[in-house]
């Protein structure tokens, strides 16, 4: 097979996994070719949401602001109800006009943009990074070899094969993955949990929501409607989405998808029979809950939905994608630019798939207590705080230079979190207004009090080509949040992750151990 065209990373797939993996690696310097076999980004609203911690991770991209302003003020506040119907009864509320406050976690608030409004944005920054975007183009085949991958690939709009051998290459193709398929990597999982059409519909509910236009009901023991039913707002006013459960033994049925039986559907969700309806859209969808069996193999790294598909219940399904494309981007960068060891990737499988299913047993768990209450067995997962969820999680046996008596939790509290190796670099404000955050993002951080520990790492930086910056701060706070004295430092990832700590004078021998193991050089 010929090769026609040499890339660093091949993208597969241009949703919001893909494209944050695209942007992500531009910006550590490596921009990839990415190709969709779409004719373009996706039109439907969904995946609406951007949790904290991805905004701190769009920040450090650049475009934190631009999706913020995609979406609505997050002041307003979003409802999510259990309701019988968006007229009443309500049955419980799980969140009300006021979203939690952490802002003793992050510096960021949530973002509210949907996905078609996020992934052209990913995409604008990607491609202002250097990255090349192809749409309309297919992954045919994939030939994995002994420095690199080869892929044949088709432009479905002239019809034209041609071949491009690449370093690497990230799965982003979706839930049901042929590249994960042809790899012969498994699944497991609860699969397919029931069958939904997303009817996207216009209609004025003012007067039913009144102040309340950006809200999330789940609806139960609706005498019309199976449980699952959920309605949703979308960025634009009046234009909602509104998740119909059927039956796919139904799917023959001629009448059951027909606008006036869509329609009878939204009206019997609304809870007003003669509410004037505009169906824009029906799309039938599965809700599933599944983990790949490996996140990696060889030179390919799963990502996505191709990695991990959940129920919607908690909305972290999209935000788990983004978050994959920016934990797996500076790796790559590292392989591909020769500062790290081809043993750093391994680390994506022994970091992400803990994470992943671990999300997606909690919107499992999530999809019991909100629409599906017959599903409950005892088998569901606990429910885990929130703040954990997303501020707590841990690394233990990934790429970090793991302390004595580590016990390999995979959560932990992150108001209490002393900055171990293998959890996320605490949030602590600094003078001048700005936040420990702030300062992590493109490459390694050590952070110290020591003059000596900055001389140490200025000579690891030059001596192992990696990029690494000693920040040097007065003893406060941060020192505390940390977990490290004057004489000590803390080394930070460029994805804000604690990889290792000194607690005794400056060594630079000691530091060049510490990051030669986490690059796996």
């Amino acid at each position: 097979m010929s090769v026609d065209e040499r890339v660093p990373v091949l993208v597969v797939g241009a949703g919001l996994a893909g494209s944050s993996a695209a942007m992500f690696l531009g910006l550590h310097g490596v921009p990839p070719l990415l190709v969709e076999r779409h004719a373009g980004t996706s039109a439907q609203p969904k995946a609406r949401g951007q949790s904290w911690h991805a905004m701190e991770a769009l920040r450090i991209a650049g475009v934190h602001q631009r999706v913020r302003d995609a979406g609505y003020d997050v002041d307003a506040g979003m409802p999510i109800v259990i309701a019988q119907s968006v007229a009443g009864p309500v049955l419980h509320e799980i969140v009300g006009d006021a979203w939690p406050d952490w802002s003793h976690l992050t510096r960021e608030e949530m973002g509210m943009a949907s996905q078609e409004k996020t992934e052209p944005i990913l995409l604008e920054r990607a491609r202002e990074l250097g990255a090349r975007v192809r749409f309309s183009t297919r992954l045919d085949a994939l030939e994995q070899e002994v420095d690199g991958v080869r892929a044949r690939l088709t432009d479905l709009t002239t019809g034209s094969e041609y071949t491009v051998h690449a370093d690497h290459v990230v799965a982003a193709d979706g839930r049901r993955s042929p590249l994960r398929r042809a790899l012969g990597i498994g699944v497991h999982g609860r699969g397919p949990l029931g069958h939904s059409v997303a009817v996207q519909f216009e209609a004025d509910l003012s007067d039913l929501v009144g102040g309340r236009e950006f809200a999330l009901f789940y609806l139960q023991n609706n005498p019309t409607l199976a449980d699952g039913a959920t309605l949703v707002s979308t960025d634009r006013p009046g234009h909602w989405v509104f998740m119909v459960p059927y039956d796919s033994d139904a799917g023959d049925r001629v009448d059951y998808f027909t606008e006036e039986h869509l329609i009878a559907c939204v009206r019997a969700g609304v809870g007003v029979p003669t509410l004037p309806v505009t169906v824009l859209d029906a799309t039938p969808t599965t809700i599933a809950h599944q983990v790949a069996d490996r996140f990696t193999c060889g030179r390919v790294h799963l990502v996505g939905d191709a990695a991990h598909t959940m129920p919607p219940h908690g909305g972290q399904g999209g935000s788990t994608a983004i978050m994959d494309g920016f934990y797996l981007a500076w790796k790559l960068a590292a392989v591909v630019r020769g500062w790290a060891g081809p043993g750093l990737l391994s680390s994506h499988d022994v970091e992400r798939r803990p994470y992943g299913a671990l999300i997606a047993g909690q919107q499992y768990t999530n999809m019991i207590t909100r629409s599906r209450p017959e599903l409950a067995d005892g088998t569901e997962d606990p429910p885990v705080p929130p703040e954990e969820l997303l501020f707590g999680y841990r690394y233990p046996d990934g790429a970090i230079v793991p302390e004595q008596g580590e016990d390999g939790a995979r959560l932990e509290d992150p108001a209490t979190a002393t900055g171990r190796p293998g959890s996320r670099a605490p949030h602590v404000w600094l003078p001048g207004g700005r936040s420990t955050m702030d300062l992590f993002g493109r490459g390694f951080v050590l952070l110290t009090v020591s003059p000596r520990w900055v001389t140490a790492a200025r000579e690891v930086a030059v001596r192992l080509g990696v990029p690494l910056h000693a920040e040097r701060l007065p003893a406060g706070d941060w020192t505390t949040r940390y977990g490290v004295t004057p004489n000590g430092a803390s080394l930070v990832r460029p994805d804000r992750f604690v990889a290792w700590r000194a607690h005794d004078e400056a060594s630079a021998s000691e530091l060049e151990s510490a990051l030669r193991t986490i690059l796996a050089r």
